[in-house]
This record gives C-alpha cells, structure tokens and sequence, in this order.
C-alpha cells in the first residue's frame, strides 16, 4: 500500500478538550506550526464533537467534562 492510500485509511483519534478548552478552535496549541491553517473556532454538536472544516481533526468533549458558561 502506499503513502496516499495509508494516510486516507489512518483512523484520526479525536482530541479531547475539557471545559477549560472552550470555545474550541482549529489548528489547537500541539499541532505544529508548518501544518497551520487559519484559526477556526468550532461548534460542538449535541453530542460534543466537532471536526474542523480546514484539516479534518476531529474535537470531543472529555466525559465528565464541567462546562461553564458566561
């Protein structure tokens, strides 16, 4: 198999945020900078998840996770 088709068949583990994460925006603090596209804040759905349109990295709430509003 090679490099193209690995990368498409890799299944991205989502990256979980916490309460203090929010709002939640794309590209996050861990992804290098070479990779950057421009900041995106994301909706988390009903059921906490959210991808980012630029790349595709998938965002979810941790379970558990305290929300706090304004």
């Amino acid at each position: 198999m090679n490099t193209a088709a690995k990368a498409t068949t890799t299944i991205q583990t989502p990256v979980e945020l916490d309460g203090k994460d929010l709002p939640a925006h794309c590209p996050n603090p861990l992804m290098p900078v070479w990779s950057s596209h421009p900041r995106v804040f994301l909706n988390l759905d009903s059921s906490g998840s959210a991808k980012c349109p630029y790349c595709g990295t998938q965002y979810r709430l941790k379970p558990g996770a305290v929300i706090t509003g304004h």
